[in-house]
């Protein structure tokens, strides 16, 4: 799609990559951005403005061309990036993109190019900004300068204006298939055995980004342990509960704790998805989700039969992220996520 923008003439000024988060949509955006800056859009009809050069039939861009090299570095001066700053104080990144953040964009592309090429503007991730952000980029998009692009990664478009989508050509890109991933995981991972691939596949869904984020984290372990306190329920196993807390919850633990919150509402969705439809995501997990499906779902039938699992959904979700606002203690957010499930399974 991008190609044929270029080539047609057709590059729209704006591209929302949509898609779930870790499966290469920054990947994608950086990679179009080098071809840009290095005069890939040239021999197109967006670029081509003597008509010389041979359409482009890649955006592939050699690792040792200095545009490549720049831009790795972080140091081409018509590449801006926006993306949650860093907070000295927390000593961690914002939660949000602010309007700081992006304030200087429009001056940016208001200016001639420095290597009287494209300016380029790659957001990750869009659905990050605040509502002050989100309406200064809107304020560009209204108005887009002549010879600017701006990317904007994005892993849940629901959360942006209606405006900025309405602006922006959009780009939705899949998970990968299993083929991908394992080939990737050999790669990149070489340690896992066969056994281990296989999980990480089913509980990332196509998103090597958080494959390797997992088996850097020691996630494997971590599922193994959230699964074998969920098999407590529906009477929890107090002394191993708080085991668990320590882990999560101690200092210098937020990547585990962020972990832990990921799985934790996945394995939510998929028992609501098992209470909903008797089928098992993971095969793996159909036992457990078979004994709490009656219980979880109250009467197991109708139209608020999943009333308890949302209870339990909305409450995780809102204490994971007060927990990263406003640095509740993440022990107690995560004994009282698991209590709030024992009581739904109870009920």
């Amino acid at each position: 799609m991008l190609l044929d923008s270029v080539n047609g003439g057709r590059l729209a000024h704006a591209w929302l990559i949509t898609g779930p988060r870790g499966i290469g949509k920054a990947t994608l955006a950086f990679r179009f951005a080098r071809f840009l800056l290095a005069g890939g859009a040239e021999g197109g009809g967006a670029g081509g403005l003597f008509g010389a050069a041979p359409p482009a039939d890649s955006l592939h861009i050699d690792p040792d061309h200095p545009v490549f090299r720049r831009v790795a570095a972080a140091g081409h001066a018509d590449l801006v990036t926006v993306e949650r700053a860093y907070d000295d104080k927390r000593n961690r990144r914002r939660t949000e993109i602010v309007v700081d953040d992006v304030r200087g964009v429009g001056g940016f592309l208001s200016m001639t190019a420095a290597e009287g090429g494209w300016r380029v503007v790659v957001i990750d991730a869009a659905d990050e900004m605040n509502r002050n952000a989100a309406n200064a980029v809107l304020k560009v998009l209204e108005e887009p300068p002549r010879r600017a692009v701006l990317l904007l990664v994005c892993h849940n478009p629901g959360r942006l204006l209606p405006t900025i989508r309405s602006r922006c050509s959009r780009l939705a890109l899949r998970p990968l298939d299993d083929a991908a991933m394992d080939g990737l995981l050999r790669a990149h991972a070489p340690d896992l055995d066969p056994a281990q691939r296989a999980v990480l596949m089913r509980l990332c869904e196509g998103s090597i980004g958080r494959a390797l984020d997992l088996a850097a984290q020691g996630g494997l372990e971590l599922y193994d342990q959230m699964v074998a306190l969920l098999e407590t329920l529906p009477d929890l196993d107090v002394a191993a509960l708080h085991r668990f807390g320590d882990r999560v919850g101690r200092a210098g633990a937020e990547d585990q704790f962020r972990s832990f919150g990921e799985l934790f509402r996945a394995w939510l969705a998929r028992l609501a998805v098992f209470a909903a439809r008797g089928r098992a995501e993971i095969e793996a997990e159909a036992t457990l989700m078979a004994r709490l499906r009656p219980a979880a779902t109250g009467t197991g039938a109708g139209t608020g039969a999943l009333d308890p699992l949302l209870e339990v959904w909305e409450k995780t979700n809102r204490l994971m992220a007060q927990a990263d606002g406003v640095n509740l203690d993440r022990k107690q957010v995560t004994l009282n996520v698991f209590l709030a499930l024992e009581a739904a399974v109870r009920s």
